[in-house]
């Protein structure tokens, strides 16, 4: 499976979250299936999606967010995972996007093919960690737990179209859907 069909499939379990997507492709590909209000596209901060996020579930503890972010991202910010653990927001999804490639920049190949990332977020002390194929996506993002995906897929990009709003755009709609 593309990384493009696995955004499709969480899209499919998004009613009104809120859902925060990494830079380059991912945002790009987000856009052209599912362009909502409630979608925060990235613009050039790689690997700071899951810090945004984590700001936003512990600002809006009665909204369910939805990070969706690549490996690459995720290997560029540890840090993220030990804060996550640490704060243990109830209301946040994390969904590493595992295609072992930096796809926005030509798929070179990320460190993930050697490891096992849904392990290392359960190592740090996360306690609900899973692969997607394991569970009901829609039921985990319900659960009122701190919850880390990992979705397996290939490397590759989508031709999804430039995203034709600026950064003042997305930010504004954005905050006002919040």
């Amino acid at each position: 499976m593309k990384r493009r069909n696995a955004i499709a499939k969480i899209m499919g379990a998004i009613d009104n979250e809120l859902v925060l997507c990494n830079i380059g492709f991912p945002s790009r590909e987000l856009y052209d299936i599912e362009d909502r209000n409630e979608n925060f596209y990235m613009i050039g901060s790689m690997g700071l999606v899951s810090s945004i996020g984590l700001g936003l579930a512990l600002a809006k503890p009665n909204k369910k967010i939805v990070i969706i972010d690549g490996d690459g991202s995720f290997l560029m910010n540890l840090g993220s995972v030990i804060t996550i653990f640490a704060q243990n927001p109830s209301n946040l999804t994390w969904i590493v996007i595992n295609n072992e490639a930096y796809g926005s920049t030509g798929n070179q190949e990320t460190y993930a093919k050697h490891l096992d990332l849904k392990e290392m977020a359960k190592s740090v002390g996360i306690k609900n960690c899973y692969n997607y194929e394991e569970i009901d996506l829609k039921e985990i993002i319900n659960n009122n737990e701190c919850n880390f995906i990992c979705f397996n897929t290939e490397p590759g990009n989508s031709s999804a179209p430039i995203i034709d709003l600026t950064p003042i755009e997305i930010k504004k709609r954005f905050m006002k859907s919040i």
